[in-house]
């Protein structure tokens, strides 16, 4: 008889009104597979600044993201927050993308399927082929497009019986932020495999989009990098986060000076 490990989600701390996780890459991926294993469920984003500050400044958008199971600090200044005013002491990040590969490859070694949903065709299309050359053994059990537009009560459903009926329990989400966060909390309930928010991590797998240096990501400048790759999309963007991020943190030392 199989033994199924117990699942164990790490702790949170209040940050800015969010909760996050203190936790790192082993403790995140033992605590999804467990309950991929038991396809119990479960939510798991990853907030860098500008999705922590969206969800700091969005009560609605903030209560999802407060139910979920794991708020992973995804950017270097989120983990350094939580290191300066919780005393986390967390040595890293744990990085959306990073994260999924992790994932992956544990999900080949004990079989658990894995879906995919979001982006565009061509796109998750070669997310799926990459993920199969570079772990042969993986189950991709699903794979789609997102519809890009709300979907009516039929396609909701025929998607929820789609990746339940797949025997899936990892669903990985590349709907971008906010978007993927909202439709996560909105099946936590009917979808059983453990759903994970990792955005740009189906561009960067697929080939699609460059990844930061490790030098960049690890002084916490990635926003600068993905800033030079599209600036007309995202300049606006970080100064207005960056700058929110910078005051929230301030106004947490003065109050707590």
């Amino acid at each position: 008889m199989r033994v199924l490990n117990p699942v164990v989600w790490p702790p949170k701390h209040t940050l800015f009104g969010v909760t996050v996780s203190a936790t790192d890459y082993e403790e995140s991926a033992r605590a999804v597979m467990a309950a991929a294993g038991r396809r119990e469920g479960g939510v798991v984003t990853h907030l860098a600044v500008h999705a922590l500050v969206t969800a700091a400044r969005d009560a609605s958008y903030r209560a999802k993201v407060n139910t979920f199971e794991v708020v992973a600090p995804d950017g270097q200044p989120v983990r350094w927050a939580l290191n300066w005013f919780e005393k986390t002491a967390l040595p890293d990040r744990v990085y959306g993308p990073e994260l999924m590969v992790r994932l992956c490859r544990r999900a080949a070694d004990v079989g658990v399927g894995v879906y995919l949903y979001g982006s565009k065709p061509a796109v998750v299309r070669s997310l799926r082929d990459k993920l199969l050359e570079r772990f042969p053994a993986l189950r991709v059990v699903g794979c789609e497009p997102s519809a890009f537009r709300p979907l009516t009560p039929e396609e909701d459903g025929a998607l929820v019986r789609r990746v339940n009926d797949s025997g899936a329990g990892l669903l990985f989400l590349g709907l971008g932020c906010p978007l993927q966060e909202s439709f996560a909390y909105e099946h936590r309930r009917s979808i059983k495999a453990v759903q994970l928010c990792v955005g740009a991590a189906f561009d960067f797998h697929a080939g699609n989009k460059r990844m930061a240096p490790p030098w960049m990501q690890r002084g916490g400048l990635e926003w600068l990098f993905r800033l030079t790759q599209e600036p007309g999309r995202l300049w606006r963007r970080y100064l207005v986060t960056n700058a929110t991020f910078c005051l929230l943190f301030a106004r947490r030392l003065v109050a707590g000076a």
